[in-house]
């Protein structure tokens, strides 16, 4: 186990869930969580990219493991004092579990190591479940982008504003404790 799982270690309920950065050897997982959770997944090059540019610092990418298996993942990029939340996703036995919101939360943390002031993201303007989740770690929807995923469904633009300042630290420490920094 690396220093990095070890540090980022903490108890969820019942099962332990372990947060790692995102390996290649992860993709067989990643692609298979992909494929149920999105219309156009991913393909296996885009995510070898990302890891790379993760390897770079431009990224920042990682799983969620419950008793050793890969439950989640999610990724974010960095862009001149913000970070821009590229996906979030769950096993579809896990949702509801917590998963997405440890993961938000570890992205959230990343971004205020980083420096960031603010955390952007698109959600699928039906999906109502990750549009809560998004709300109560502050994001606040700002626009619309019409016909953003496969040509056909409106995205939400969200954005979560002042989160260097201490009330978000907080607001992070109480959704998500096990995460807190």
């Amino acid at each position: 186990m690396s220093v990095l799982s070890r540090l980022l270690r903490r108890a969820d309920g019942d099962a332990e869930t372990v947060i790692e950065p995102m390996r290649r050897k992860d993709l067989p997982s990643i692609l298979a969580i992909e494929h149920v959770s999105y219309p156009k997944p991913w393909t296996p090059g885009v995510f070898q990219s990302e890891i790379e540019l993760s390897r770079l610092g431009e990224r920042f990418y990682i799983v969620a493991r419950r008793d050793q298996r890969l439950v989640g993942y999610a990724g974010s990029m960095f862009v001149v004092g913000d970070a821009h939340v590229t996906n979030i996703a769950a096993a579809p036995e896990q949702r509801r579990s917590g998963i997405a919101t440890r993961l938000l939360a570890e992205l959230a943390w990343e971004a205020i190591r980083r420096d960031c002031q603010a955390l952007t993201l698109e959600v699928r303007s039906s999906n109502g479940g990750a549009q809560a989740l998004y709300r109560r770690f502050g994001f606040a929807p700002v626009g619309i982008r019409q016909k953003y995923y496969e040509n056909t469904e409106d995205a939400i633009v969200m954005w979560c504003h002042e989160i260097a300042e201490p009330a978000y630290r907080e607001r992070l420490a109480e959704l998500c404790p096990e995460a807190a920094r």
